[in-house]
């Protein structure tokens, strides 16, 4: 479907051009399905080698959404058609090219700025972590959720919940909870509060720039200009407050230094906190899939030390492994196709999940190297 991913150029006041890619499945809340990731890969690559493209910007169709997430309803109906306990190929095939995307994005040479506007998350957090300007607005709805569809906290994951202040980011893998635009900002996955009705004007200003060519596929001064721009757009928007930063001593507290059984006391009992938000992060934990919390506990502490290219192959083993485990095919069953709101997870408490179930994620699902053994 070549109109999946909407894709154009604009001239800037230097002759030089800025490359537009839309996500166009508003239906879905531009869910990114395997078709858009590789239209907007392919097309990336060839204004990447364009030197006459000096930038791009990348946004979603529709006031709702930017990307609520990958498409997870494709991949249980390809589960559903598999021999039991074993990974689709759909599912192999998806997670291989969409983690190549967002590695793409993340060292991307010139300016990607992302408009991560309304819903924004799995995937869509994906797309907008990479990108070198990542602008969020005043109706910016984010979280990684995937708790509750016995998933994980993917799509690089492991890498930036790793960089937000303190222990944020494993609260956040195993709550899923909502963050607006401040908290995208406090926690490192927003660079720019900008009003929604200013995505025009940016590209009107874009275009009445003068962008220097760029040299060695890059230049800094590019990424300069591109930032004070921005900054000019976002100066008189009112920024929310910020639950993430308000409760942050919290947090802290709830997700210690100890272990996750004893973290897992501590966000139960946050689902009785008389603060909503957290009393809401507190009941996601209770209801997701404890599977889902021991994996993410793993890939904590396993990929610590690792680069975002390691990142992502070892994202790739568990996520295709989540494919061949129940768990994943129930959650979006029970959220999404049957929508009872009701999964029967596989193991009913975290000491009830056998440790080689977890291992077994990490266990290579390929014949020969790594699908992502390229990425350096």
């Amino acid at each position: 479907m070549d109109d999946c991913v909407i894709l154009r150029e604009f001239a800037t006041a230097c002759g030089r051009r800025f490359g537009h890619a839309t996500l166009n499945a508003p239906k879905s809340l531009n869910a990114l399905s395997l078709a858009m990731i590789d239209r907007l890969a392919l097309q990336l690559d060839a204004w990447a080698a364009d030197p006459t493209i000096v930038g791009v910007l990348l946004d979603g169709s529709g006031d709702r959404a930017f990307c609520a997430g990958g498409d997870v309803a494709a991949l249980y109906h390809a589960i559903q058609a598999a021999a039991p306990g074993e990974a689709p190929a759909e599912a192999k095939a998806f997670f291989e090219r969409e983690y190549r995307l967002d590695y793409r994005i993340h060292t991307y040479p010139k300016p990607i700025v992302c408009w991560g506007h309304g819903i924004v998350m799995g995937g869509g957090i994906g797309l907008l972590a990479g990108a070198s300007h990542r602008v969020v607005t005043p109706t910016t709805r984010m979280a990684m959720p995937e708790i509750s569809i016995g998933l994980y906290p993917d799509v690089g994951g492991s890498w930036f919940l790793r960089r937000m202040p303190g222990r944020t980011g494993l609260f956040l893998a195993l709550s899923g909870a909502p963050l607006n635009a401040a908290d995208a900002r406090f926690a490192g996955l927003a660079d720019f509060i900008v009003a929604d009705d200013e995505r025009e004007r940016l590209t009107a200003l874009i275009a009445d720039t003068r962008w220097d060519a760029p040299v060695n596929d890059a230049s800094p001064a590019n990424h300069a200009r591109l930032g004070a721009l921005l900054d000019r757009l976002g100066a008189t928007c009112a920024v929310p407050a910020s639950p993430l930063r308000k409760h942050f001593d919290c947090i802290e507290a709830v997700i210690g230094h100890d272990g996750l059984a004893d973290i897992s006391r501590r966000l139960t009992a946050l689902a009785e906190d008389a603060d909503p938000w957290l009393a809401s992060a507190g009941k996601t934990f209770v209801r997701g899939a404890p599977s889902s919390a021991q994996l993410s506990w793993v890939l904590w502490q396993r990929t610590r030390h690792l680069s975002l290219a390691d990142v992502f192959r070892t994202e790739y083993h568990a996520s295709v492994a989540c494919t061949a485990h129940g768990d994943f095919a129930e959650g979006v069953r029970a959220l999404l196709i049957d929508k009872d709101r009701k999964p029967r997870w596989q193991y009913a408490s975290l000491a009830e999940t056998p440790e080689g179930v977890i291992e077994d994620h990490f266990r290579p699902r390929y014949h020969g190297p790594h699908p992502l053994s390229d990425l350096v």
